[in-house]
């Protein structure tokens, strides 16, 4: 082995690797490899192996450990061996739905590697120089495992910038249309892979999706509607449902998505949801379902406390927005609030809006998300159906 491709890291970086995370930051090395980004291999201060990382050199997170033995080989086989293994974990929900993440990160032993399949093509994020060193035989892998037709990296988000890489939207192979056609549980809606939020729609909320609308009823609102994937499951059991975004063109696409499913009970309104739910409460406005699923407030530990404000505000507002008996979906995909600070501020946010409610579910993302308990990086997505008891 090259003393080169060796990382050497101190006692802290060694019990988070025995505890079961696989990151190592960049202060928890002692000596760092000579070579370019790429495989490496992890040691602890005695020498005593830890396995094999993803090398990072300019990232804060330096290391991602791929492989615990220091004798395996980081070959197109071994790649082909550990994504086969992410989609065997995903036997069975193509009946349900032809949008599904095949490859969830480090939750499959795949650090900082997204691919989402929409129908007969795929999406994917390499999010880390260590990875992008193998980006050949990721492809490769993926090509032979589900017979795509068509491969976009969707390496656009901020973290790309940490690690050296550029921003970019690529086709790695084939070619991946605009639009893609997405069916869910019975519902159609257009995916954007190219544009998009994420990399094309919100696949992790699927189940809540179908949770939600199963309960729906009356007069609806899904606040931060976006492309309206929640709308369109509302609508299959209540009255009408408005579907609220400060982004007209984001609503126009709700609406081509309605017509998709012949829904006739579907209507858009253009503004800020925090304005708009206390304009509306105020002309004594009322519904009967709501969904509040807004974009992540806290993109940082240091913005969690604005953020907190904010998830207390709209969800104040939505439950004050509820006629008697509602059922209330709130939801956050801001890793940085876990689930007791997200239910602790339902809990205030309830006590404020005068109003008492029941906990009927509490929910997280979808089963091709896994959550894997010691890195909980892997579980950002929290979700609570509430009903109003008062």
């Amino acid at each position: 082995m090259q003393t080169s491709n060796i990382a050497v890291v101190n006692r802290r970086g060694e019990g988070r690797l025995t505890r079961g995370h696989p990151w190592i930051f960049r202060s928890d090395i002692e000596r760092k490899p000579d070579g370019a980004a790429g495989v490496v291999h992890v040691q602890a201060s005695n020498g005593r192996p830890l396995g094999q990382a993803l090398w990072s050199p300019t990232s804060e997170i330096s290391l991602r450990v791929i492989e615990s033995s220091a004798d395996a080989v980081i070959d197109a086989q071994w790649w082909h061996t550990r994504i086969a293994a992410a989609l065997a974990r995903r036997t069975g929900l193509a009946a349900h739905s032809n949008a599904v993440r095949l490859v969830h990160g480090e939750a499959d032993g795949l650090p900082s590697l997204v691919v989402d399949r929409y129908d007969r093509w795929l999406v994917v994020q390499l999010l880390s120089a260590g990875l992008e060193a193998s980006r050949e035989h990721v492809v490769e892998a993926l090509v032979a495992l589900t017979g795509c037709e068509g491969i976009l990296a969707r390496n656009d988000p901020a973290v790309r910038t940490r690690e050296g890489l550029n921003r970019e939207t690529t086709l790695l192979h084939g070619d991946v249309p605009r639009s893609i056609e997405v069916h869910e549980h019975g519902v159609r809606f257009l995916a954007a892979p190219w544009d998009g939020q994420k990399t094309g729609a919100f696949l992790d909320q699927r189940d809540n999706r179908v949770l939600v609308g199963a309960h729906a009823r009356g007069q609806a609102l899904d606040c931060f509607a976006y492309h309206g994937s929640f709308a369109l499951h509302l609508a299959r059991n209540a009255a009408h449902v408005t579907a609220l975004d400060i982004s007209a063109p984001a609503l126009e696409r709700a609406m081509e998505n309605a017509s998709l499913n012949a829904y006739d009970n579907i209507s858009t309104h253009v503004g800020d949801a925090f304005d708009t739910m206390r304009e509306w409460y105020r002309a004594g406005r009322r519904f009967d379902t709501i969904v509040v699923d807004p974009p992540a407030f806290a993109k940082s530990r240091a913005t969690v406390g604005a953020a907190m404000r904010g998830y207390h505000d709209v969800n104040m507002q939505a439950m004050k927005l509820l006629a008697p008996g509602g059922l209330l979906f709130s939801a956050s995909c801001s890793h940085h609030v876990d689930r007791a600070a997200f239910l602790h501020m339902l809990q205030t946010a309830a006590a404020d809006s005068g109003k008492s409610f029941a906990l009927r579910a509490v929910t997280g993302q979808g089963v091709d998300h896994p959550e894997i308990i010691t890195i909980p990086e892997t579980g950002y997505l929290k979700g609570a159906l509430l009903e109003d008891v008062s």
